[in-house]
């Protein structure tokens, strides 16, 4: 105890200027949260052959962090600027560096639709001593010490001058080592735009900062887009549909049996013959927020765009308007907006959902479905939104009677255990979302006589379990890897249903996309309507005419 009081007493003897204090935050960030940003660059540019210009761009990076510190100390003191700067590094190092995850505009969204309960997924010990060493220490470190005092952030002339040197320095240290490696970097921002998404804090700061920006410009429109004038059921259709669209959560397509996966992780919905499984379905995005509320626009994924969706008619409207019954369940963190104008009901909590364990279940969200539908007076449309295979915590996806493939993952610290343990808790999610399936094509089975019926699962986006040192999911679209966008897509009808299986059948290892959704659903339920649809291949087949 006595040393470490004096320890403190020498801290707080030392004086240290502003700048300098932010130049070495810099510096401590950029050598220590950034292994992964390096060990990129260190592959496209081998150090051997490379070693200075490899410098120059750690020294790129620390004088882009000078200036995140500076512009930072403009708005607030310096202090909190620095304690800023180190907390993010340390918490976007930790998930870089074990996960693989990089922190673009789409991951900054994700974590803002992040519930408690899957942020509690992510929290462990692994994370907290990461934090401790790299954020917390430095913190507690840097708080002790006692800086010459700044202008105070009224005073924007003095302040301007006071910051305005470190600025210079920054900036001119960024000219001249692109002046002095120009060829390489030409190349390097040209072939290896990928690598840039790794700086850190560059990048997160970046990103968030961008997202507020376009977030403020989305609330400042607050008009609504309608898509379409004209939704309604032509008089010829006197059948009623019941439709329910189960949206997946971070299932590959290449873990469905069903699919070819050696494993039988479709053992119930394997013996369905009026299903059909879709091989070649890509997401919309990498991250349930992005790819929810795009699988229901009517826009397709090149014309997307998140920040108006809220305020923009989706596919539920134009079927609502329609005069169709339409619900959304949810055992996830929510609708991503696009339920804002339908019936919604949470499944997360045991107020709701009547089965609950280590966490609520999927199959939660049929209890009373049946006396719904039986409520129901013309065509019902559901939605029933999973919480599936999310990540990390694979374990904790699925009832311990599923538990089939073993030894399984049972932390959400990816990094103890091994790849075959990870793959066996994922593939019990799977396993276990066969089951839910099987019973939601059950519940359409007891309504077919009086309903034509049908059943379209989706699930948002995939998941990477280690493949390239890469996990779970949120990558930048333009590079993410296959197992993160190639999706599984089912498709059951029951003997009313007016869907043709073995035609459609034929479809089902065709390239298609999320973009089909919206076109499907309007399909299916019969729906005519002027609303533009992005063109996009069929889906499926009808028994009299081809959709």
């Amino acid at each position: 105890m006595h040393i470490i009081q004096q320890f403190k007493h020498q801290l707080q003897c030392c004086k240290i200027k502003p700048q300098m204090a932010m130049v070495l935050t810099a510096l401590f960030v950029t050598l220590t949260g950034n292994f992964t940003f390096f060990g990129h660059l260190n592959t496209a540019y081998p150090w051997a052959q490379n070693s200075l210009f490899i410098i120059s761009v750690g020294i790129m990076l620390w004088a882009l962090s000078c200036i995140l510190c500076i512009l930072l100390n403009w708005f607030m003191p310096v202090k909190l600027a620095i304690f800023i700067i180190l907390l993010t590094a340390a918490l976007c190092s930790y998930f870089t560096d074990g996960f693989g995850i990089i922190f673009d505009q789409e991951m900054i969204r994700n974590l803002f639709a992040t519930d408690t309960a899957e942020a509690t997924d992510l929290f462990n010990l692994g994370m907290l001593g990461h934090v401790v060493l790299f954020g917390i220490l430095p913190i507690m470190v840097i708080s002790q010490l006692t800086i010459v005092k700044q202008p105070k952030l009224a005073d924007i002339k003095r302040r301007a001058i006071f910051t305005s040197l470190t600025l210079f320095a920054s900036v001119v240290i960024i000219g001249a080592n692109l002046f002095t490696f120009s060829g390489q970097y030409a190349s390097f921002f040209r072939e290896h735009k990928a690598v840039r998404f790794y700086t850190n804090p560059v990048e997160p700061m970046y990103s968030f900062v961008t997202l507020g920006l376009q977030n403020l410009r989305s609330a400042s429109s607050d008009q609504y887009v309608f898509k379409t004038t004209r939704a309604a059921i032509p008089d010829t259709d006197i059948a009623s549909e019941l439709v329910i669209v189960v949206v997946g959560e971070t299932a590959r397509a290449d873990h469905f049996s069903l699919n070819g996966y050696t494993r039988e992780t479709n053992p119930l919905l394997s013996n369905e013959k009026d299903l059909v499984s879709f091989s070649q379905i890509s997401s919309c995005g990498t991250s349930t927020a992005i790819s929810v509320p795009c699988m229901f626009s009517t826009d397709g994924k090149d014309d997307f765009d998140v920040n108006s969706s809220k305020n923009t008619e989706n596919i539920l409207d134009i079927v609502a308007k329609a005069d169709i019954s339409v619900l959304w369940r949810d055992n996830n963190s929510d609708s991503k907006g696009v339920a804002e104008r339908v019936p919604y009901v949470s499944y997360k909590n045991p107020d709701t959902n009547p089965i609950c364990d280590e966490e609520c279940r999927d199959e939660g969200m049929l209890d009373g479905l049946q006396e719904y539908i039986d409520g129901q007076k013309q065509d019902v449309l559901i939605v029933l939104h999973q919480m599936g295979s999310h990540g990390p915590a694979y374990s904790k996806r699925y009832p311990v009677e599923f538990e089939k493939f073993t030894p399984s993952c049972q932390t959400s610290e990816l990094s103890m255990c091994t790849s075959e343990e990870i793959v066996n808790a994922y593939d019990n999610t799977i396993l276990y979302t066969d089951y839910f399936l099987s019973k939601v094509i059950s519940l359409l089975k007891h309504n077919t006589p009086k309903y034509e019926t049908s059943m379209i699962y989706v699930s948002d986006h995939g998941e990477s379990l280690g493949e390239n040192n890469v996990y779970l999911h949120g990558m930048p679209y333009m590079f993410a890897p296959e197992a993160q966008i190639h999706v599984p897509l089912i498709v059951w009808a029951g003997a009313s249903s007016d869907v043709d299986i073995p035609k459609t059948r034929t479809l089902k290892d065709i390239p298609n996309s999320h973009d089909a959704l919206a076109q499907t659903i309007l399909s299916i339920l019969e729906v005519e309507s002027d609303v533009a649809l992005s063109p996009t291949p069929a889906l499926l087949k009808r028994k009299s005419v081809i959709w």
